[in-house]
Formats: C-alpha cells, sequence, structure tokens
C-alpha cells in the first residue's frame, strides 16, 4: 500500500497583540443588532460554550478552568484575561501569503412536511444502511481528520454513490427520508450549510443536523456556472444561483450534480441555542467560524480580520473555531456563521472576502516542528 503523506505541519508564526487589527474593537456595529455589541463577552460566552468540549483536554485544561472561574466579565477585565491567558499565532499559508478566503454560512429555514405531498416532493435524507464510514486515525495515527466512505461491492470497499448516481436511486430510498421540502435548491444550499430548520404546515418546526457525507469532493456549482459564461463572478451568490434555476429549469438538475458531495441529516432538538458545529457545542451567530481542524484547532479563539460583505467596511472580531465544512481547506480559511433565518442567509450567500486570522492558544502549546 502506498504511503499516504501526512498533513503540513501547523503554518503558525508567533504575533503580539498589537499586530492584531483592531483588537480588542469595541464592534458595536454587528450585521444584525443582536451580537455587536458588549466588545468581548459575545465572543467569551462562546469561549465557555467551546470549553465544554476543551475542559478535559490537557492544552486547555488550565485556560478552561480559569475562564469558567473568572467573576469579572467587564471588557477591560476580558481583554486583560485573553492578552494573560493566551499568545496570538497568525495562520499563513504554505506560499507565505498571510490572506485568505473568508465566506460565510447560516441556518436556512424551509418548508417541509413528514410526508410526500404537493409541493414537498424535494427529500431530504437521513443516513443510509449501505454507507460504510471508516474513521482513518484508526488505522493510521498520522491520519488524523481523515475519514473514507464507501460501500460494500462483493467483498470490496468502493466509493459510495455521487450526488448524480444518488438521485437516480429516489424511488427505493423513500424509506430514508427523514423530511420533504419544497425546494430541491434549498435542500442543495442546506446540504452546503450543514443544518437547518424545516416548518411544517402546522407551524412547528424540526431542526436537522449534519449526520455523514458521501466521501464525494465539495465541488462549487457556482463555479460551475462561471466556468460555463453563465453567470459572472459577482453574480454567482446563493442569490443569483437560484435566479439562473429558475430561468433553466431543464438544466437545474445537471447544475445540482455538478457537486457529487451529498449530505445526510439527522434530526435534533431546537432549544434556544443554535445547531451544533463539528466540536459539538452550539454554535453563536456572528461569533462562530468553519475551519481546516487541519490547521486551526477547533474550539480555539480566533481573531478575524477582514470586510462586510460586498463592502470595504472592516469587520474585526473575535470568532470561535467550532465547525468544520467541506468547502473549507487550507491555513487561512474561514467560514462565517451568521445566524439562523433569512436575513443571516443574506449576509451569509454574499460573503466573499478577503482575510487574516490569528489563532489564540494557550501559552503552554508548542507548534510542530516545520
Amino acid at each position: 500500500m502506498p504511503e499516504i503523506p501526512k498533513p503540513p505541519a501547523k503554518p503558525f508564526e508567533a504575533a503580539r497583540w498589537e499586530d492584531l487589527p483592531g483588537w480588542p474593537g469595541s464592534d458595536a456595529n454587528g450585521a444584525n443588532g443582536s451580537n455587536g455589541s458588549n466588545g468581548l463577552l459575545p465572543s467569551f460566552r462562546a469561549f465557555l460554550a467551546s470549553c465544554d468540549a476543551l475542559k478535559n483536554r490537557e492544552l486547555w485544561r488550565e485556560t478552561c478552568a480559569s475562564a469558567q472561574a473568572l467573576e469579572t466579565q467587564s471588557n477591560h477585565a476580558l481583554r486583560n484575561w485573553f492578552e494573560t491567558q493566551l499568545q496570538p499565532w497568525q495562520l499563513v499559508n504554505p506560499d507565505g501569503s498571510r490572506e485568505g478566503l473568508v465566506t460565510g454560512y447560516y441556518e436556512p429555514l424551509l418548508k417541509g412536511s413528514r410526508t410526500r405531498q404537493h409541493p414537498y416532493l424535494a427529500p431530504i435524507y437521513g443516513i443510509p444502511d449501505d454507507l460504510i464510514d471508516v474513521e482513518l486515525s484508526e488505522v493510521n495515527p498520522d491520519l488524523k481528520h481523515m475519514r473514507l466512505r464507501g460501500r460494500i461491492e462483493g467483498r470490496k470497499l468502493v466509493p459510495y454513490y455521487s450526488r448524480a448516481d444518488w438521485n437516480k436511486q429516489e424511488a427505493r430510498r423513500k424509506d430514508g427520508v427523514l423530511l420533504w421540502a419544497d425546494d430541491a435548491f434549498d435542500v442543495f444550499f442546506m446540504q452546503i450549510q450543514g443544518s437547518g430548520q424545516v416548518q411544517l404546515d402546522d407551524g412547528s418546526r424540526v431542526r436537522v443536523g449534519y449526520a455523514d457525507q458521501n466521501g464525494h469532493p465539495y465541488r462549487s456549482i457556482g463555479r460551475w456556472l462561471i466556468d460555463r459564461g453563465e453567470l459572472k463572478l459577482e453574480q454567482a451568490s446563493m442569490q443569483g444561483i437560484k435566479a439562473w434555476a429558475k430561468a433553466h429549469p431543464k438544466r437545474a438538475q445537471e447544475l445540482l450534480d455538478a457537486n457529487p458531495s451529498y449530505v445526510f441529516f439527522r434530526e435534533l432538538a431546537i432549544g434556544g441555542a443554535g445547531p451544533p458545529g463539528a466540536l459539538g457545542v452550539p454554535l453563536t451567530e456572528e461569533r462562530s467560524i468553519a475551519v481546516d481542524p487541519r490547521f486551526t484547532p477547533l474550539g480555539a479563539p480566533v481573531w478575524l480580520s477582514t470586510t462586510y460583505p460586498n463592502s470595504g467596511q472592516a469587520l474585526t472580531r473575535l470568532m470561535l473555531a467550532q465547525d468544520t465544512g467541506g468547502a473549507i481547506r487550507g491555513p487561512v480559511r474561514a467560514d462565517f456563521y451568521w445566524g439562523s433565518g433569512n436575513e443571516a442567509g443574506t449576509f451569509a450567500g454574499r460573503m466573499r472576502q478577503k482575510g487574516q486570522m490569528w489563532a489564540l492558544l494557550p501559552r503552554t502549546y508548542t507548534p510542530a516542528p516545520k
């Protein structure tokens, strides 16, 4: 068996607090008014949520205990706590550049039903019985964060069905449907977001979250349209893609199938918190980001310096690395969680900005040798 290359060492460069643009920031202009004020407090509360998952890990044990014991949570006290407990490390790309892509995501609200009936004809699937999921770190510790998915054919493990192949089997897969929605593109974009809520006809809501994926790589359907001259770069937002599909209904399925990745869901409790991210804790709107965990440790605070969607207005904020995503690859790469609903979706769909990132790690952290 050929040797599988190790993921590259974490590309960190030690930084000073004064290197962080806008630190600590008054941050009084949140996009939807709910999380923009109170300085560092919303971020600190999101870090306490991270500690629910990190508090028993050696690197974070003392830091989380200190955070949970902190009595005074004024902005001055929080700034002092972060600067005393943590050390900033700038994320750097393999070519030495420090800028990367910052996109946005959100929790969409779909309309749906428990049964297949007009207009609810688009299925939302749970994990199929024939999907095999192999955690490669159990085979080789060097393959942490790497998984293999497939299906059994005879005595062989072969790649699982692509989106196009899966859609051809819809008639025999009805037993695996969790819910039916009224729009196939809404289901598609919910797969990209990783979670969502479905409002039923009686007014009640069901939350679904990421359960597994078919193992195929994510391919941007926006890029597919751009490469074929169907849309310009500035038109390839979620809203622009939906408008194109509405104008070209006979090509809609071809467009969807351009992304071979397919996400399966599970039902979740709604409650008052956000959907759970990959860290296993609820996401906080405008404070959680998805990252590539090969480079940015899940749960870590991250100082993000970017701009608002379609704008040059600075967006500098203390975020928490609490999620991952199939399209989130590389050291300087983040997906900004805007929250739930249509307004959050507007911001998320338009966000494609340049940005820089600094991971804030306990002072006991030692970077891996390059």
